[in-house]
């Protein structure tokens, strides 16, 4: 791992301290002291949690590729625990793609488990990105030490992706604080035959947001963070691009388009009129605002299919659901 210079221990008073971490509140609250091998300025970034299966099938790894590489592409930090399978396959793609990850490791940070995602480690350190821990340097991986690593996983980053996870998987543990935290959990529905996806499915089936495939995942990016990517992007200004992504996945009245964006009503009202000046959005007789046919002909012939993702409730437990 890298040299020692890029050490340094993050205490909660600290400017550089997630705010994001305040939010846990398990038996021993928020870790009092992260230790952090790489760029720690990269903790303030606009984040967002990938995890999912450790003994990934195909499909898995390539839906992790893909929110790994469009969430750089947005301009997001990937957030995971550099396990084998999803974790490490979306790490991977987001770097390939010239983004940054911070990887949170279930040892010290500056150990590497496992070592078959050494390159993760640390090309995360030398891509700008960073390794963090709230365990002490040096320490070994416990079992106890992942679940706690799992929390801030959730705490971290906004919005929660799992890429493919069976009902018997340490993923359940982290959407669970997910749910907890009211962070917004969207999964990658699966084969109802795949064992792989028992987990992804019975969360949606709970109320987590579906990704549908690359549009979809655009929208929720677009939704909780007003980040595009360039092909989205076009000729118009971000504000306009939120807007009419968030219109695609959710007809909608201004004053709820506005909560859902985080915008000023009379902000959301301006850039609704602008859009259906050039022919983009059209008033639906209920009051409710829509793409219109063309532009959804001309700009997303695929369509785009996304949940409002799990933000509250509990997660159910694999127990209870075989009672159920």
């Amino acid at each position: 791992m890298p040299a020692e210079a890029n050490r340094r221990e993050i205490a909660r008073e600290d400017p550089l301290y997630p705010q994001a971490l305040e939010d846990l509140d398990s038996k021993d609250g928020p870790p009092e002291r992260l230790h952090v091998l790489g760029n720690a300025d990269c903790l303030g970034d606009p984040l967002i949690s990938i995890i999912g299966a450790r003994r990934a099938t195909p499909y898995g790894l390539a839906v992790s590729e893909m929110c790994g590489r469009i969430s750089a592409e947005c301009g997001l930090t990937v957030v995971s625990g550099g396990a084998i399978g999803c974790d490490s396959a979306a790490a991977r793609a987001a770097l390939g793609a010239g983004g940054r990850t911070i990887v949170v490791a279930g040892c010290g940070a500056d150990e590497v488990y496992p070592s078959a995602s050494r390159d993760v480690f640390e090309r995360a350190v030398s891509q700008g990105g960073c390794v963090v821990s709230i365990e002490r340097w040096g320490a070994p991986p416990m079992r106890y030490t992942f679940l706690r690593r799992n929390a801030v996983i959730a705490a971290l980053g906004k919005v929660l992706l799992i890429a493919e996870a069976s009902r018997r998987s340490g993923t359940f543990s982290t959407a669970t604080a997910a749910v907890q935290l009211q962070r917004s959990v969207f999964c990658a529905p699966g084969s109802i035959f795949s064992p792989n996806s028992t987990g992804t499915n019975g969360l949606i089936e709970q109320g987590a947001g579906i990704i549908a495939g690359e549009e979809s995942l655009d929208v929720v990016i677009s939704m909780n963070y007003g980040l595009t990517r360039a092909t989205l992007s076009g000729a118009g200004d971000l504000e306009q691009n939120a807007t009419i992504l968030a219109l695609v996945a959710s007809p909608s009245r201004p004053e709820e388009l506005a909560w859902r964006l985080g915008t000023e009503l009379l902000t959301t009202i301006r850039t609704l009129s602008e859009l259906e000046a050039k022919g983009k959005v059209c008033r639906l007789p209920d009051g409710r605002y829509s793409p219109t046919s063309a532009y959804l002909a001309q700009s997303l012939p695929s369509g785009i299919v996304m949940g409002k993702g799990l933000r509250t409730g509990r997660v159910e437990s694999e127990g209870e659901a075989r009672r159920r």
